[in-house]
């Protein structure tokens, strides 16, 4: 659309349209009314199939434990989590790759999406070397641990007999 045609087209048009029609010319997304009060539920509570009886999303962080440097920086990561999240639940430090994953690990697990997402934001910017797995726990490990899990870094085979053997 040519600047003369926008022009015609903007003089019965408020600021905000005109913004609009410009962002959409643009490619980008359209910003939208907001009814004051209104919000998705699912900004306070996991919604199915997320289970959030035992906890909703587990984030692995995984570290080569060959590497004196991404060991030690992941040990120290381990620390900083307990620290600055005290309210989730921290598993230990494994040295060594336990259960469906390749390479050592610790877990770290989230109760609300408020938690999700402030772990999630926390761990891009400041998991160093380490890979984050996180997935949401539904009831399907083989699931959670594949299809529908999101990595931050590199990803990583996982054992899938191991997870198969324990999914429904």
């Amino acid at each position: 659309m040519s600047v003369e045609a926008l022009n015609n087209i903007s003089k019965d048009m408020t600021g905000e349209e005109v913004q609009a029609l410009v962002l959409q010319a643009k490619g980008a997304s359209v910003p939208t009314t907001i009814t004051p009060g209104a919000r998705s539920v699912a900004y306070d509570a996991f919604q199915a199939p997320i289970m959030p009886s035992t906890n909703g999303f587990d984030f692995h962080i995984y570290h080569m434990q060959n590497i004196a440097s991404d060991a030690k920086f992941a040990k120290e990561l381990h620390e900083k989590i307990i620290k600055e999240f005290p309210e989730l639940r921290t598993y230990p430090f494994w040295d060594k790759p336990v259960g469906p994953h390749p390479t050592a690990m610790f877990e770290v697990d989230t109760f609300n999406p408020h938690q999700t997402g402030a772990l999630f934001s926390w761990l891009v910017v400041n998991r160093g070397p380490c890979s984050v797995l996180v997935h949401p726990n539904t009831g399907n490990p083989l699931k959670d641990h594949t299809e529908l899990a999101t990595w931050i870094g590199k990803q990583w085979p996982l054992d899938a007999e191991m997870l198969k053997s324990i999914s429904p």
